[in-house]
């Protein structure tokens, strides 16, 4: 039996409503009413997710890990004293997907004493790191020809690993008292990969990561968001916690099979030999049409240029903060069905699969389409969720949402001060906005959602912020 069926329904759906408020894909909305902010809590907490030697990268499709660079984290923290405890973790993975998101939300929440519909697990999504599916994983291992998508073993352990950090937090768990916001632009990171483009609008040529076309390096950024938002929690006048928010795909060079946090990650780290008693955390926003391709060629010598643009952000975004007394804390989900492409065929995915005279890609790729149309069929859906303290709002969105959606987030939450995290719930893969699927490219040939996707995340956006 698939291992999602294991876990009760009843406790991953908690506190949804049952009416329907946008269509049958957008499942339910549940508003917390709003906490005080007498007396609150924060526990924050990390915990290593390094791979081992020999593991996969990405999938299986790139070059397994050979060394370790730098090592991959999980940061967060747990909020207590708004109700039912809440757990907001940023880790450094390509992506957790499907049952393996789930698992990671049921683990952190039973450590907590909480419920999983109060836990958000974002990835920053760097490439020389694990990508999780479990589905996937036990289709390709049918094959017995295929690398694994993750060894179970270390999930597990990874799992594991998170128990006991939340566990050990809850020990040491410090009053918050105040919160405050700040943001900073960026210059020369991030740009969007979709900019070449025929008379119709149609993408001729993807920006990726890298570029060293002078054609595509010489066109505009584009559409893009160029903030460094940071939310800040304290204790009286002392920092716990910062939360750093930017839009791009983090990869400066990959595939060598050197694990590594890579430029958004080491940013972090550098941030947090500065104030180490500070906890610090980052979180990729919406960036599935956004990368570093115009500013970076795929150096080695990128990488620390990259690293000190996204830290001077950082450390740009924190100068001004202004710590306000916290008066109200309140926590929302929305869940999401979103349905799939008409050209997801089972059949055509399992022959794909079955070709083993097929590229690992064209074969592990297809097994994530599989998962993705088998949660479907058993309609577990995706949460989205939204922490609020005072004007400011921390929004959790899945996968690799369009820059589009962060900036419409903005935009619905009026006067707040909105940081969007994407990369939550993986299982759809790509999710352009429905005007960008006429037009083509790399990731709308990899969404595995229809264009409605686009009207039910707004939906949620609008249920979690309007």
């Amino acid at each position: 039996m698939n291992d999602i069926n294991k876990f009760s329904r009843r406790s991953l759906l908690q506190g949804a409503i049952g009416a329907s408020i946008a269509s049958w894909t957008l499942q339910g909305v549940c508003r917390d009413d709003a906490t005080s902010g007498g007396n609150l809590h924060l526990a924050p907490f990390r915990f290593d997710v390094t791979p081992p030697k020999g593991h996969s990268c990405c999938g299986g499709w790139i070059t397994p890990v050979v060394a370790v660079d730098d090592a991959l984290e999980a940061v967060g923290f747990v909020l207590l004293g708004a109700g039912k405890p809440i757990v907001v973790c940023a880790v450094d993975w390509t992506g957790l997907l499907n049952e393996a998101h789930v698992e990671w939300r049921q683990a952190l929440a039973e450590a907590a004493g909480t419920t999983p519909d109060r836990v958000a697990v974002q990835c920053v999504h760097q490439h020389n790191a694990p990508l999780a599916c479990l589905e996937a994983e036990r289709i390709v291992d049918a094959q017995g020809d295929l690398p694994h998508i993750v060894e179970v073993d270390y999930f597990r352990r990874c799992l594991e690993r998170g128990r006991q950090a939340v566990t050990e937090a809850l020990k040491k768990a410090e009053p918050l008292t105040h919160v405050a916001h700040g943001q900073a632009k960026i210059d020369k990171v991030a740009s969007n990969r979709r900019v070449f483009r025929d008379e119709n609008g149609h993408v001729k040529a993807m920006r990726g990561s890298s570029c060293r076309d002078p054609k595509l390096i010489a066109l505009p950024d584009g559409l893009i968001d160029p903030w460094m938002k940071t939310v800040a929690f304290y204790s009286g006048q002392r920092k716990l916690a910062s939360c750093h928010y930017y839009a791009t795909h983090p990869m400066s060079y990959y595939g060598d099979g050197r694990v590594t946090s890579d430029f958004a990650g080491l940013a972090r780290k550098q941030r947090q030999q500065d104030e180490p008693d500070c906890l610090h955390l980052y979180f990729t926003g919406c960036a599935g049409n956004i990368s570093a391709g115009k500013y970076n060629d795929g150096s080695h010598e990128a990488r620390p240029i990259l690293t000190q643009r996204v830290y001077e952000g950082i450390v740009a975004s924190e100068r001004d903060l202004q710590p306000q007394p916290i008066d109200r804390v309140s926590w929302n989900t929305a869940e999401i069905l979103p349905a799939p492409r008409d050209t997801l065929s089972i059949d055509s995915l399992i022959q794909q699969i079955d070709d083993k005279s097929g590229q690992v890609v064209a074969r592990n790729r297809p097994s994530y389409m599989l998962s993705w149309l088998r949660r479907l069929e058993q309609k577990i859906p995706i949460v989205l969720s939204s922490l609020h303290v005072n004007q400011t709002s921390l929004l959790h969105l899945p996968a690799e949402c369009f820059i589009e959606y962060q900036l419409r987030a903005q935009k619905i939450g009026g006067e707040r001060f909105v940081a969007t995290a994407a990369y939550g719930d993986g299982g759809p893969w790509y999710i352009p906005v429905k005007e960008e699927y006429p037009n083509g490219g790399y990731e709308v040939s990899v969404a595995f959602g229809d264009p409605s996707i686009d009207d039910v995340i707004t939906a949620g956006m609008q249920a979690l912020l309007g």
